[in-house]
């Protein structure tokens, strides 16, 4: 990350959401997000179709990985490198993978291109885009190569995370998926395009599943998905929803962080230091202070309480350096986490105070 990547874009206390929607209908979804977040949309993910959640969203086009019913209740996502002609499999993916690193104009229609079956959403966004002027950027998003990885297992019950093999094309299935994503919304915008990793899993960190998991490995991971995106021109942002080793994340080369405020400030206010060197380079951070989890948090805040918490919680990274006012212009107000789980009800609730909340703190400080 540098400055001059990130100089392109000021995030302004702008808001901005994480991207999955409980509603059975893309367009629908689109409205929504044009209405809440019309400065930096983004595409929906509407979990409800089992093409849409977050393992099968992004698998397609990796060898290793078998999808058996997805459609129906005992339908599961699994790997397995021992399936006859899977060698074969795996040689033409590299061959597909080095071809596009070599030459990204061949990425619109190879192996790493959403379909519209997995990405209605996607699609239906970048038409939406045409001829809209008040843009700041657009936003996307990919599975996380972690979560990915200890998502799929084999029929023995291990995780893809600690095969080798599988480990290496899923990660480079998902650098290629996020370089194709990054230039088909910077095509379609003509804006700066911020495409978040979205990393659930990353919360397990020392956890015994997670044995033998280091903090290098994951840098590397999120580092290669980052190149990828950076390499496409775009922002790279990673969200995990929990808490996580905050410390890995704000010394790779994200340039954007983004992590539940509401429910785990704590643990990032007691990485004041490491914060501000991630701010003193350019980063930004999307702070998720709108809840998501709990419907007596979600109806139980106001513009008004979220406002106060928001400044609050900011004033513990102001330095003589950096003001309230320098802080927002390196912040996106975001909820805590996608709205997918929750009723539509709730979802637009809290798309509500994510708008009103950053016209609050804007109005304030800005």
């Amino acid at each position: 990350m540098t400055t001059e990547t990130t100089g392109r874009f000021s995030a302004d206390g702008l808001p901005v959401l994480i991207g999955s929607v409980p509603l059975t209908d893309h367009s629908k979804a689109l409205e929504w997000i044009f209405e809440t977040t019309p400065e930096i949309p983004l595409w929906p993910q509407l979990p409800h179709n089992p093409y849409e959640q977050m393992m099968p969203q992004f698998a397609q086009g990796l060898p290793c990985i078998i999808e058996e019913n997805l459609t129906a209740p005992e339908g599961r996502i699994l790997f397995d490198i021992t399936r006859p002609g899977f060698e074969e499999e795996m040689l033409s993916f590299y061959e597909d993978y080095l071809a596009v690193v070599e030459d990204p104009s061949l990425l619109p229609g190879s192996r790493f291109q959403l379909s519209r079956e997995r990405a209605a959403g996607l699609y239906l966004f970048i038409k939406a885009l045409a001829g809209r002027n008040n843009l700041a950027a657009v936003k996307g998003q990919v599975t996380g190569p972690f979560t990915m990885l200890t998502g799929i297992k084999d029929r023995e019950g291990r995780a893809g995370y600690f095969d080798d093999t599988i480990r290496d094309i899923v990660i480079k299935g998902i650098s290629m998926q996020a370089a194709w994503q990054t230039g088909q919304l910077a095509e379609a915008s003509k804006k700066p395009v911020l495409l978040f990793i979205d990393e659930p899993a990353l919360a397990g960190l020392g956890s015994s599943a997670f044995i033998g998991v280091t903090a290098d490995e994951i840098k590397v991971m999120i580092n290669e998905v980052t190149e990828a995106i950076h390499q496409a021109g775009g922002l790279a942002g990673i969200h995990v929803c929990a808490n996580t080793d905050w410390s890995i994340l704000l010394t790779s080369g994200i340039d954007i962080l983004s992590f539940d405020a509401h429910g785990f400030f704590d643990k990032m206010a007691a990485l004041k230091d490491e914060v501000s060197a991630f701010l003193d380079r350019g980063g930004i951070i999307a702070w998720g202070g709108i809840p998501t989890s709990k419907a007596e948090d979600i109806n139980g805040e106001s513009t008004e309480s979220l406002t106060k918490l928001f400044s609050r919680q900011m004033q513990a990274f102001v330095t003589p350096k950096r003001d309230m006012a320098a802080l927002l212009r390196q912040s996106l107000i975001t909820p805590s986490c996608g709205t997918g789980s929750l009723t539509p009800e709730l979802a637009g609730r809290v798309l509500s105070l994510t708008r009103s909340t950053s016209d609050a703190l804007r109005k304030q400080y800005l």
